[in-house]
C-alpha cells in the first residue's frame, strides 16, 4: 500500500490494507502535533529559500496563523527551528532536515513518547507492579520510538511505503518484534 502522508502511518481512522493483512492503527498524535510535521515538512521541502515567514506557512499548510504561530514558537523552543527577526526575517530548520527526526517533532509538541502512560510516567498509573502487560508496553513504546526516530524530514519529503521503506540514514524503519520464537513484524 502506498501512503502519501506520515498522517496515513501514525494516525489510521480508517482500516490501511498491509499486503494480506489489514490493520488498525491505534496510535494518534493530536492535531497540534500533525499540524507541526506538516510545517516542518514545507520547510524542509524548500531548502531554496532560506527563510520561511509565518504568512508564507500559513498560506501553503491552509491552517490559521493563530496556529502556525503557536507551532513554530514550539518548534523554536526545542530547537528545531530558528528565527530571524526583522522585515527580511523568517524561520528555517535548526539543521539538516535528515538530522530532524519525526520523533523529535512529536515529543517537541507532546512531551515523552510512549505505548502507554506507565511507560513515560513511572508512578502514574496504580496498577504499576502488578500489571502483567507493563514490559511489553515498554518494549512497543520503544519499538514505537525507535521507528519514528529513524524516520527523518528528509524522508518526508518524498512519499513512504509501507515494508519497503528505507530512511536517509539507511537504516529500516519498521522494527522487529518477537514474541517468544515467533516473528510478529
Amino acid at each position: 500500500m502506498f501512503l502519501s502522508t506520515l498522517h496515513d502511518i501514525l494516525i489510521c481512522t480508517k482500516l490501511v490494507d498491509i499486503g494480506n493483512a489489514v490493520a488498525y492503527c491505534m496510535f494518534r498524535l493530536n492535531k497540534l502535533t500533525d499540524y507541526a510535521i506538516v510545517v516542518m515538512q514545507y520547510v524542509a521541502s524548500r531548502p531554496e529559500v532560506p527563510l520561511h515567514t509565518t504568512r508564507e506557512l500559513t498560506v501553503a499548510t491552509k491552517l490559521p496563523s493563530s496556529t502556525v504561530s503557536k507551532i513554530l514558537k514550539e518548534l523554536q523552543d526545542h530547537g528545531l527551528l530558528t528565527s530571524q527577526r526583522g522585515m527580511k526575517g523568517g524561520y528555517s530548520l535548526a539543521r539538516p532536515p535528515s538530522m530532524i527526526s519525526v520523533a523529535e517533532i512529536i515529543e517537541a509538541l507532546e512531551g515523552s513518547m510512549g505505548f502507554t502512560e506507565c511507560a513515560t510516567a513511572p508512578g502514574y498509573c496504580e496498577l504499576e507492579g502488578n500489571c502483567r502487560v507493563q514490559n511489553n508496553s515498554y518494549v512497543i513504546g520503544r519499538a514505537l520510538q525507535e521507528t519514528l526516530g529513524s524516520i527523518t524530514l528528509a524522508d518526508l519529503t518524498t512519499p513512504l511505503q509501507i515494508g519497503k521503506m528505507r530512511t536517509s540514514n539507511r537504516r529500516s524503519a519498521l522494527t522487529s518484534i518477537t514474541s517468544g520464537a515467533r516473528r510478529i513484524q
